[in-house]
């Protein structure tokens, strides 16, 4: 049997990693941001109607541009952030990750960079090599915030062609003021991408505010995964000026969207008043868990969306394992001394939070 290591592959693909969390059976799966909550009964329903109604065309290919499901989402995004917008601001495809490979594939490419403020979404990279666009960290400060004057510097310094924002950002849960994007907007020399993938949990204005001042510059990627209880859905979209959408329909493989991920996320959304419901509960629940962990002397990240970074731990592995000793996964995404815990079920968040608290007098932390 072949090993990678001897197969041709592409210089720059030696010695990565492939992207992933720990797929291991617990009681508490709190490492994946998934929304804890399944869909309910009158979407099932709704939805097995749809796709009974459908499956009598899988033998034609699916709508290619996903018109009705675009109009959908755009209904959506106009009532949720206040910015009106059409179905030819928005563009869908296989998951968020989906969309921003395509924007690297259009705007980035041999050549050119991206440029992240790290630590941020681990995929940022991984789309960076895949598409050969050069990726440059900029980091983020001891708080995990971005330092708007070390930022301003490094796009000055790098002039990259592509920058992304994620916000709430994740890892560590935290938002960018939106005035602060709005600079890096303002200094970027190409395209700005704003990751918005945890943006219903926050109460922050959404980046779309700026759509109509940056037409060329500005790109809000979005995601059903995480709010919409519809993660196994995969269903990203962007929402941008008509032209970034003329430009991904140029990269975009034909008929990327199935006629099954089309009518499922129409129905979706269609139930969203119901669905979006759960983001409320999620929310009230983080707060407990935040100040719990506080109490049991933690260091928390601030975080608007449904997960929680604590720390500071000296060994993260080792914490880490601790809370899977005790029925719990969370995850180590690799950041020095912090952990990561989603935002689960009350009884799932009560079993993490007695795990942290056997642990809290055992574990090592740095002092800052």
């Amino acid at each position: 049997m072949a090993e990678l290591k001897d197969l041709p592959l592409r210089e720059e693909l030696r010695g990565s990693s492939a992207y992933g969390a720990p797929q291991l059976t617990v009681t508490n799966q709190l490492n994946t941001n998934e929304n804890p909550y399944s869909p309910s009964e009158a979407l099932v329903r709704d939805m097995v109607k749809a796709v009974e109604k459908h499956a009598t065309e899988l033998n034609r290919y699916p709508e290619r541009d996903a018109v009705e499901l675009r109009t959908a989402l755009a209904d959506y995004v106009s009532e949720q952030t206040g910015v009106a917008v059409s179905v030819d601001n928005v563009w869908a495809a296989n998951g968020s990750n989906e969309v921003l490979q395509q924007l690297l594939q259009a705007f980035g490419g041999p050549g050119r960079s991206a440029l992240g403020f790290t630590p941020s979404y681990s995929m940022h990279p991984i789309l960076c090599a895949g598409t050969q666009t050069e990726f440059i960290s900029s980091p983020r400060d001891e708080d995990f915030r971005i330092d708007e004057e070390a930022a301003l510097r490094d796009v000055e310094k790098h002039q990259p062609d592509v920058i992304f924002i994620t916000t709430p950002n994740n890892p560590t849960g935290d938002v960018t003021p939106i005035e602060l994007v709005e600079k890096i907007i303002q200094a970027a020399p190409g395209i700005v991408i704003v990751d918005e993938a945890y943006m219903e949990f926050s109460a922050s204005p959404s980046a779309t505010t700026l759509l109509e001042k940056y037409p060329t510059k500005l790109v809000v990627s979005r995601t059903m995964s995480k709010a919409f209880d519809f993660a196994g859905g995969r269903l990203g979209y962007l929402v941008a000026d008509p032209a970034f959408v003329e430009a991904v329909m140029l990269v975009r493989l034909p008929y990327h969207l199935s006629v099954l991920s089309q009518i499922a996320a129409i129905v979706a959304i269609e139930h969203k008043d119901e669905t979006l419901s759960t983001v409320a509960k999620l929310s009230a629940e983080r707060e407990r868990v935040v100040n719990r962990l506080e109490e049991l002397g933690y260091y928390v990240v601030p975080s608007e969306s449904n997960f929680v970074s604590f720390g500071r731990f000296a060994d993260q592995h080792a914490v880490w394992q601790g809370f899977l000793d005790r029925d719990v996964l969370i995850r180590d995404n690799g950041v020095p001394g912090l952990l990561r815990a989603t935002i689960g079920l009350p009884q799932e968040n009560d079993a993490f939070l007695s795990a942290a608290a056997d642990l809290a007098d055992t574990v090592e932390m740095v002092k800052r």
